[in-house]
Order: structure tokens, then sequence, then C-alpha cells
């Protein structure tokens, strides 16, 4: 098992799966000579060539469609956006043809589609390039939703989403590219798409964080077992459609009680709907009632100062954590 970056281990599920099925390709802007804007495509154009790692102009709804009319005729097409905030150009592209062709064609296309990119806060890019985007995606029936959180994750789950035959949106965090992690040496190394993980077990308070939000989570978790000797027990969904709502509803029921970190403005967002499944599935087991801890209700500014007034701050966790516990 070897210790790889988040990057890393993206680039090697691309490479893994390209080899594995020839008809496997990439296509988006500069992941070919380029090697990806963070560098996440490095070297496949020289092992591939220029027929399956196509670099395209600047036109985010044209090559989607590319992608989605490649799928239809029974290619795998991976799609990456430079960054996430630039899907919102071919929202039509994948909204209304990738998540419904397979539906309105009676079954006869199925969208085996990947569509990948960095997404959510990132280190001052600003209002038109920090914002989370899977609630967008999440609402649309036809999609799946992927916000993988550790190079593990990243590796196990980009495999799964190219060789499922449905169409996932595949969010990855800017800020996590760097950080390492053991990964699966195995190219047949997968993890099923709609699997949550406890990826560390308490007893007092159970938080369901995703992504970059699972750090900030840990450290806040890490801090208050020292301080007040409150055991955290964190949840990852991992894949956010389909949820996998059994797992997090085992951990509320055990702790009886729960918060959700999520980066993104809060209102209509993914707490709100994972607040509320809770408080369906397991309300005669909650001791206090579900607390939310989201971005502020704005666009990102660019000050870094700011931008920490933006985002779920690790005293903010803490603060929800100790509220729902009565701990003053």
């Amino acid at each position: 098992m070897a210790v790889i970056t988040y990057r890393e281990a993206l680039n090697h599920a691309l490479r893994e799966e390209m080899e594995r099925d020839e008809r496997v390709f990439l296509i988006g802007e500069e992941i070919g000579v380029y090697g990806g804007a963070y560098k996440v495509t490095q070297g496949l154009l020289e092992k591939f060539g220029e027929r399956r790692v196509v670099d395209t102009p600047i036109c985010e709804s044209g090559f989607t469609g590319v992608g989605i009319g490649a799928a239809m005729v029974g290619l795998r097409p991976v799609v990456e956006m430079m960054t996430f905030n630039f899907a919102i150009l071919a929202l039509d592209q994948i909204v209304n043809h990738a998540a419904k062709i397979h539906y309105m064609s009676g079954g006869q296309f199925p969208i085996p589609l990947v569509v990948r990119g960095p997404g959510g806060p990132a280190h001052q890019l600003a209002a038109q390039h920090s914002q989370s985007m899977e609630s967008y995606f999440y609402h649309v029936p036809g999609l799946k939703v992927v916000r993988p959180t550790s190079p593990r994750d990243a590796k196990g789950l980009l495999k799964s989403a190219i060789r499922d035959d449905n169409p996932v949106i595949f969010i990855e965090s800017e800020t996590l590219y760097g950080i390492k992690g053991e990964v699966p040496d195995d190219p047949d190394f997968t993890i099923p798409l709609g699997q949550a993980e406890v990826k560390r077990e308490g007893r007092d308070v159970t938080v369901i964080a995703y992504a970059g939000m699972y750090y900030r989570v840990l450290e806040a978790a890490e801090e208050l077992e020292k301080s007040d000797g409150l055991s955290v027990e964190i949840v990852d969904p991992r894949t956010l459609r389909p949820m996998d709502k059994e797992t997090i509803l085992a951990s509320v029921r055990k702790t009886h009680r729960a918060v959700v970190a999520e980066s993104g403005a809060g209102f209509a967002g993914m707490g709100s709907e994972i607040a509320s499944f809770i408080t369906e599935g397991a309300f005669d087991d909650l001791d206090a009632p579900v607390e939310r801890v989201t971005g502020a209700n704005a666009p990102m500014p660019y000050a870094r100062n700011l931008e920490r007034l933006k985002t779920p701050s690790k005293e903010r966790i803490i603060e929800a954590l100790r509220k729902v516990c009565y701990l003053g």
C-alpha cells in the first residue's frame, strides 16, 4: 500500500481505468500538454495519445456535449472541469441531457459519463471560483454525486464512477490535492458508490462531514476530547447521491446527537437535506435538535480575513458540538 497524494490517487485511477478499458477517454481544457490545471492528468497524454486525452477550447457546454454524445455511442468519457464553478456553463448539457437521456430513451441509451474537477472553498480565488456546487446537482434525478475526502476515497470512488453506467458528478477539493494517505496499489481496488464511512468512532455525538470540512471537524473533535472528554463520531457520506442514510442514522441512534458541517452557504444545502432525513428517521433517538454549521450566506470574498469568516471555522464547529451536548 503506497502513501501518495490525493492528486496522485486521482491520476492513478484514471491511468488504471484507461489501461483496463480502451473505451475510457479524457476531455477538457489543458488536460493534455499542460497536464491539467492541478496536474491530475499529468503524463496521460504521453502514455495514451491525443485521441484519448483530448485538449479542448474554452467551451464547457461544447465539450460536455461531446462527452454525452460519445457516451451514447458506447464510449466512457471523463470530462474535466478546470473548476466546478465552470460547470454552470454546461448545466443544460448535464441537467437536460446527461441526466435524462437514459430515461427519455426508454433505457436505450445509458450515459456512462464522469464530470470531474475541483470545487468548494479554495485559497483566495474569490466568489466565482469558490462555490460549493454539490447541491446544484444533488437535486437532479438521474445524476450521481460524489465528494471524496481522502486519497484512498479519491482513487476508489473515481474508479467506481468511471465503471458506472450512469452520469456521475465527481467534485474534488482544491485544498486537498496535496494531502497524503495510504492507497491500495491493487488496480481492481474500488469503493462502491453510495457507501458512507465512519471515519472516527465516538459515543457522544455524530458529525456528518465530507471533503475539506472533514479535516476541520477532526481538529475540533480532537480538541474537545482533550478539553471536555467529548467523544465525537465522524461519518463521511462520500457519495451524496445516492446517500447512505442507514450508516448515518445508525451512528445517530448510537450517539443520540447530530451536527452537520458543510462549506456551502447553508440555505437549501446539503446540510438541510441531511438534517431533514436524520430528524425524520431518528427523531425518537435524538436528545437534542440537529445542529448545522454552514458557510455564510454571502459570495466568497477575496480578502483572506473575510474568506475565513465566510467558511465554517473550527471554533464554530466546537460551538455547535458544545451546544448540542449541552456543555454551555
